[in-house]
């Protein structure tokens, strides 16, 4: 009984000293000895005020993994403070949650739980990520994160979810992309334009726009005078997408090339 009734101290102590500025408005939480000493029930004590107070819900929780560290609750105990951060939404939350779930798959890396852990962290970059044209960086982040997802835990739920938050990423990074070439074609500057729109083509493949990739890139090569760098791209152009706006163009300057290369040289 001295024991419990130790533990139970101690949570209280936890509970005031825990909560920071807030501690100082709030009086100290009596918590049963029993409760105290049992891993199911401070579990389920920190879930029933968890959306009432959150804080304190995750002081119940970091009692379960103090106390109990190889505790199934505990497991369950980390990722519910892991959660209770990303459902708060905003950048500062995310962070912590990103933590958090990292330090699950640390502790519990052979849990069933850890593919769930390591798609949140991903998640946590991509409800955060920007749309294209705006700075990219979470949106790789997080789709370094999936593709963790898919490779660590390939037959798992969370992969089949993961490939198609991927497929987004890759579609955003294509045309952010997309849009810097663009801009470096409008001003003529070619090299840069053939860099930015070349690497669509190798990383993204599967990007939907892919007519408008191939035209840009083979005409940024055809008015750099790179008359052969430009041929396949206006080729594969017309061939893979007969009906694209920029076909007839790309028509026109493989004309403009085949007429010029029949010329007999003097």
């Amino acid at each position: 009984m001295k024991a419990l009734k130790k533990t139970s101290l101690i949570l209280i102590v936890a509970l005031v000293l825990g909560g920071g500025a807030w501690s100082c408005k709030r009086k100290p939480v009596e918590i049963a000895p029993e409760v105290a000493a049992s891993d199911e029930a401070l579990y389920k004590a920190g879930q029933v005020i968890m959306k009432k107070d959150a804080e304190k819900a995750r002081l119940y929780f970091r009692q379960v993994i103090d106390s109990f560290p190889k505790s199934f609750y505990a497991q369950r105990a980390k990722l519910a403070i892991a959660d209770s951060y990303f459902d708060k939404g905003d950048e500062s939350n995310m962070i912590l949650a990103s933590s958090e779930y990292r330090e699950f798959i640390q502790l519990y890396p052979y849990s069933p739980s850890a593919s769930y852990a390591q798609y949140r962290i991903a998640m946590s970059f991509f409800k955060k990520a920007l749309k294209a044209g705006r700075d990219q960086t979470k949106t790789t982040q997080a789709l370094i994160e999936l593709k963790k997802v898919i490779t660590n835990f390939p037959l798992s739920e969370e992969a089949k979810l993961a490939q198609k938050q991927i497929g987004e990423c890759e579609e955003r990074l294509a045309e952010h992309n997309f849009n810097i070439g663009e801009h470096y074609y409008r001003v003529q500057a070619f090299k840069a334009a053939t860099d930015r729109l070349s690497e669509i083509v190798t990383a993204y493949p599967s990007y939907s726009r892919m007519d408008k990739v191939y035209f840009y890139l083979a005409d940024s090569y055809y008015r750099w005078r790179k008359i052969e760098e430009s041929t396949p791209y206006f080729t594969k152009l017309v061939t893979d997408f007969p009906e694209s706006k920029f076909t007839k163009k790309a028509q026109a300057r493989l004309a403009e090339i085949n007429k010029a290369s029949a010329k007999p040289a003097r």
